[in-house]
C-alpha cells in the first residue's frame, strides 16, 4: 500500500499517505480527503498506482457501507486563534 503505511479509513485524524509524487489522501474521523495528481501510466509503475488508489478506496468504501450515514456531514469551519508567538 502506498508509500507511507497502513490506511485506516475515519480512524483518526493523523493518517497522510501518498501515492506516487503528487496523490495525497489525509484521513478524519469524518471524511478523507484527496488532493494532488497522479498519471496512471501503462506500465508496471501505473498498474501499481492503480492497485494502490483501488484499495484505499475499495476500504473507504468498505467502512462507510458499515454505519447508517446522515445525508450530509457538517464539517466545522476552522477557528482563528491568535498567534501564540
Amino acid at each position: 500500500m502506498a508509500k507511507n503505511k497502513e490506511f485506516s479509513p475515519f480512524k483518526n485524524e493523523s493518517d497522510c499517505i501518498q501515492i506516487g509524487d503528487d496523490l495525497t489522501i489525509e484521513n478524519r474521523v469524518d471524511r478523507i480527503s484527496i488532493f494532488g495528481s497522479i498519471d496512471l501510466t501503462l506500465d508496471k509503475g501505473g498498474l501499481k498506482a492503480a492497485r494502490e488508489l483501488k484499495a484505499i478506496l475499495d476500504m473507504t468504501l468498505t467502512e462507510m457501507e458499515k454505519v447508517e450515514l446522515p445525508e450530509k456531514v457538517a464539517i466545522a469551519k476552522p477557528k482563528i486563534v491568535d498567534n501564540p508567538f
